[in-house]
């Protein structure tokens, strides 16, 4: 009896009110419950971490694939454009850079567009063993498109035909690995070395 006289001592003492501690205590429990079972939020805080790295490596995966299709494309439409060259179509028609570069995007994919993004140089050498591939990145990144030559020889002669695409990157980051001219852009290049057919004899 001593002991729980004590007790309610010290609640009237204080001047508590029984029935707003049982409430108090009801409150609290209740809402340390809910803290313990709330996970509206968590679902988008989860998706939101995931999602980021996801869409990332997803972007970079569909930019890469397409870097390769042009790529294929590029190589498939020079061989068929530089075979003009070879039989002695181009210089027989007195066709000039120009002409050989609407002809390549006219036969690559319609996916991929030109618009001033294709180049091309092509020389003539005495012999295979002479064949030089300069580089065509100047220190400063850009394409050196003024050392480039229109020269498709005449028949017998050793031709080099380099095309090259510039490629703009889209994803972010990815540039800082994957480019190598300046402004975020990737340089594709397709070559092909070949001796002209004996024409216009």
């Amino acid at each position: 009896m001593e002991h729980r006289h004590q007790r309610l001592c010290v609640i009237d003492c204080l001047g508590l009110d029984r029935m707003s501690l049982w409430t108090s205590y009801q409150g609290l429990v209740g809402f340390l419950g809910r803290f313990r079972r709330a996970k509206k939020g968590a679902t988008a805080v989860e998706f939101a971490l995931i999602a980021t790295p996801f869409f990332f490596l997803l972007f970079a995966i569909v930019e890469i694939t397409m870097v390769f299709f042009t790529s294929t494309a590029l190589d498939q439409a020079s061989m068929e454009v530089a075979r003009k060259v070879r039989t002695g179509e181009f210089q027989t028609a007195g066709a000039s850079t120009s002409d050989f570069v609407d002809q390549v995007c006219a036969k690559m994919n319609s996916l991929i567009a030109c618009n001033g993004n294709v180049s091309v140089d092509i020389r003539t050498f005495e012999d295979f063993g002479d064949v030089v591939v300069d580089d065509p990145i100047d220190p400063d990144g850009n394409l050196d498109k003024d050392a480039f030559e229109f020269d498709p020889g005449d028949a017998g002669d050793i031709v080099l035909v380099r095309v090259f695409y510039s490629w703009k990157l889209s994803t972010p980051l990815i540039g800082n690995v994957f480019s190598n001219l300046s402004g975020n852009r990737r340089l594709i290049v397709s070559s092909l070395a070949f001796r002209n057919e004996p024409f216009g004899g």
